[in-house]
């Protein structure tokens, strides 16, 4: 009995860091790269329905028009994060290698589609989100030619 309430929690541990995660920074070799790029272009679709949401509320004085404001501002923070994520932990940190021969092209891709993101942060210009889907299309051009 006693070794199952040990064995629980340290199986609930392991699911949960692996959801928190995203992907793992262990040695794996498991790798989708176009489930990454389609990942970074879906938050890239959510940023930009919640700035297009966000100057719509703005103007509305009523409570639930200000609730609803403050959830997207954090949703559209919270997907541009997840961009920057995707390419810091995933692509910077495993993908991209130095010997790779075109290398300073993939870190200049990668840098590109980060400021991007931190640009989504601070507007609701539509053509924030425009700039960082245009952003991550070319990084995966460039990355794909590796």
């Amino acid at each position: 009995m006693k070794t199952i309430y040990l064995t629980i929690p340290a199986l609930l541990s392991l699911l949960l860091a692996n959801i928190s995660f995203g992907h793992c920074q262990v040695p794996c070799g498991v790798y989708t790269d176009d489930l990454r790029f389609m990942q970074m272009l879906e938050d890239t679709t959510t940023i930009e329905k919640s700035s297009n949401l966000i100057i719509e509320l703005s103007s509305k004085d009523d409570g639930q028009s200000q609730n609803q404001l403050a959830r997207w501002v954090s949703t559209k923070e919270s997907h541009a994060s997840k961009i920057q994520k995707i390419i810091a932990e995933y692509f910077l940190t495993q993908r991209i290698k130095s010997s790779a021969s075109n290398y300073e092209a993939l870190l200049k891709g990668a840098h590109s589609v980060m400021v991007a993101a931190m640009k989504c942060k601070q507007s609701t210009e539509a053509s924030a989100a425009k700039t960082l889907k245009a952003s991550i299309l070319a990084f995966q051009k460039i990355y794909e030619s590796k």
